[in-house]
């Protein structure tokens, strides 16, 4: 089975920053906490490896996991954030002034997407899959854990359901919730959308 966990909240979730791969956004202490908690909830998958992002909120969310699991982690390029381009570090608000709707065109492939040098999201699918697909040769039938960003996992789920681009824009993927993929025969199937530590869904 293959797990993707978003990184815990961060400062550029709290403050709706599109921080992309800029650096000075770790996560904040409820982010901290969300990470524990996640890792308990991880204990018994009886996970077999660890690969993170490389980004700073999804590192310190993996060592968070891997501390409490007794395992090491592996960075992996291949689960990054997405490279924001000219709009990093810009807020939601500026955002949405400056060039509408952002988000919801990145799905649909805009041109302003690349012309702006933001990475496309069939880039984002292609370096997902790939690293999916390296693990699905080395470990055979087992769990591994991936940590990483929301739009990752989106990829994963649009591959998996064709999920439209109106879709993918309303779908939230919580931070530090899991979204569980088991390979079946030659496809891959959803096993959970936005897993996370019981005590978490009511004040979700």
């Amino acid at each position: 089975m293959f797990l993707f966990l978003r990184h815990g909240q961060a400062k550029n979730n709290v403050e709706r920053i599109l921080a992309g791969r800029a650096k000075g956004y770790p996560l904040t202490d409820q982010g901290i906490k969300q990470a524990s908690e996640i890792a308990d909830f991880l204990k018994p998958f009886n996970i077999q490896a660890i690969y993170s992002s490389p980004i700073e909120r999804a590192e310190q969310t993996a060592n968070i996991v891997a501390k409490k699991l007794e395992m090491d982690y592996n960075i992996d390029d291949r689960l990054t954030e997405i490279n924001m381009g000219s709009l990093a570090e810009m807020t939601f608000d500026e955002m949405f002034a400056k060039h509408g709707n952002i988000f919801l065109k990145f799905y649909e492939g805009h041109p302003i997407i690349e012309k702006n040098g933001i990475e496309t999201f069939d880039s984002i699918k292609k370096r997902v899959l790939d690293l999916v697909g390296h693990c699905s040769k080395k470990y055979y039938n087992e769990n591994i854990l991936f940590v990483t960003h929301m739009d990752p996992i989106k990829s994963m789920l649009s591959t998996v359901m064709q999920l439209k681009p109106e879709s993918l824009y309303e779908l939230i993927i919580r931070n530090a919730s899991l979204t569980m993929f088991k390979k079946e025969q030659s496809n891959l199937s959803i096993i959970s959308i936005n897993s996370m530590y019981p005590e978490r869904y009511p004040k979700e």
